[in-house]
């Protein structure tokens, strides 16, 4: 079996735009006319500029070969150019590649991809999700007052948060903490320990002990400032305080992890076994969050719960971008014994559902992985061509000023 074609799309997201932007989805077929789709979660480039990179990864190191050979795509991409080092942006494009590579192994075997990573240990996976605005609120509606959303005001987030415990939801993730910027870390304004207090003071009191209280932060603060926050945020018992540093010093956010009860949480702008080693030598987290779109795949996240599983860390795999990431999330996570939450886009409806031709089993609160080969989904291409993203923004972006000028 060897790959002989690779395609591409980027696809806009419509609104409300939950999961990014846009998607960079890719597929692979093969001379017997087996396909496979992949997702990359990259944002450092244009995506078409990452589309391009993915096609031209694949027609260097994986068209005429066969999609069983994951390492050795693995290490010829990993030292791509004399590099050899973890490289967020090649290793986005290869997780793509690489997801789509395991797509087509399962289904020549007939098997979901768990199956052939040491087999099925959760019938169920346990799921939660951010916090999305509301329709039909009780309390007054955005739209009476732009400046009050679910993300800036307590009473609007307990309600959220109520409606999706309401829904089968045990988890709910909020990130109230203020702006980040490329200029961080920095010390939280008071006003943002303030709202970030309340806030889960308000959900606390709304949802009692249903529900797990995930607070999200995106590497704003020095570690002073975040064991100032996290010392205002202890009361409400948070299950984990997400990325309270900037992801390039785990020294510092091992400060962090000895001077807070919560536990944290880190992960979604790492890549490869080597920048996971450091969390998890320097101890800097309980909770990693690879994101199988950007981490090096499906085998490569296999290898870095492995070494996770050793320290007695658990994974919650990440997941704001597509559904076939989402996919590759579930199978891994099925065959996890140290997986602790999967990261749902809802409930996998909206356009996540429009994407796939099957939707992605979500039942009371819990993800039910596919029993079917491969990824257990198949990407709908003509929903595909017929949101094309032409936009200039990427994925995700920080703010460009610095916080205090």
């Amino acid at each position: 079996m060897k790959i002989t074609d690779v395609k591409t799309f980027v696809v806009g997201n419509p609104p409300p735009g939950i999961g990014g932007r846009y998607f960079i989805f890719v597929k692979l077929t093969t001379d017997s006319n087996v396909v496979g789709y992949g997702e990359a979660y990259n944002a450092t480039f244009g995506p078409h500029v990452t589309a391009r990179m993915i096609e031209d990864l694949a027609e260097r190191y994986l068209v005429g070969h066969d999609p069983h050979d994951i390492e050795t795509f693995f290490r010829r991409a990993y030292s791509s150019g004399f590099s050899q080092r973890p490289d967020i942006s090649v290793m986005g494009c290869f997780s793509a590649l690489e997801i789509a590579c395991w797509d087509i192994v399962g289904k020549e075997a007939g098997k979901p991809v768990y199956k052939l990573l040491g087999g099925q240990v959760h019938e169920a996976l346990r799921s939660y999700t951010y916090l999305y605005p509301q329709t039909g609120s009780a309390v007054p509606a955005e739209a009476d007052n732009p400046d009050k959303n679910v993300y800036n005001d307590p009473d609007l987030a307990a309600e959220c948060a109520l409606a999706y415990v309401e829904q089968g939801f045990n988890a709910v993730k909020l990130d109230p903490a203020g702006p980040y910027t490329a200029f961080d870390g920095h010390q939280p304004r008071l006003i943002d320990i303030d709202l970030s207090a309340r806030m889960l003071k308000a959900i606390r009191a709304a949802v009692g002990n249903r529900a797990d209280i995930l607070f999200g932060t995106h590497g704003q603060f020095t570690a002073a400032g975040a064991l100032r926050m996290a010392r205002a945020i202890e009361p409400y018992d948070p299950l984990w305080f997400e990325e309270p540093v900037p992801p390039d010093m785990p020294e510092v956010m091992a400060q962090v992890a000895r001077g807070t009860s919560i536990p944290i949480a880190t992960g979604e702008r790492l890549t490869t076994k080597w920048e996971f080693a450091r969390i998890i030598e320097n101890r800097a987290a309980s909770i990693l969050q690879p994101d199988l779109g950007r981490s090096g795949g499906i085998l490569e996240t296999k290898k870095i719960a492995a070494m996770a599983e050793a320290y007695h860390i658990q994974i919650a795999p990440h997941c704001y971008c597509g559904p076939i990431v989402g996919a590759a999330n579930i199978q891994l996570a099925t065959s996890l014994p140290n997986f602790l939450i999967l990261e749902s886009l809802k409930q996998w409806d909206g356009f996540h559902e429009k994407l796939l031709k099957s939707k992605i089993d979500w039942q009371s609160g819990n993800v039910i992985p596919s029993k079917e080969p491969g990824l257990g989904v198949e990407l709908d291409e003509a929903v595909c061509e017929a949101h094309p993203w032409t936009g200039p923004e990427l994925h995700l972006q920080m703010a460009q000023d610095p916080l205090f000028p």
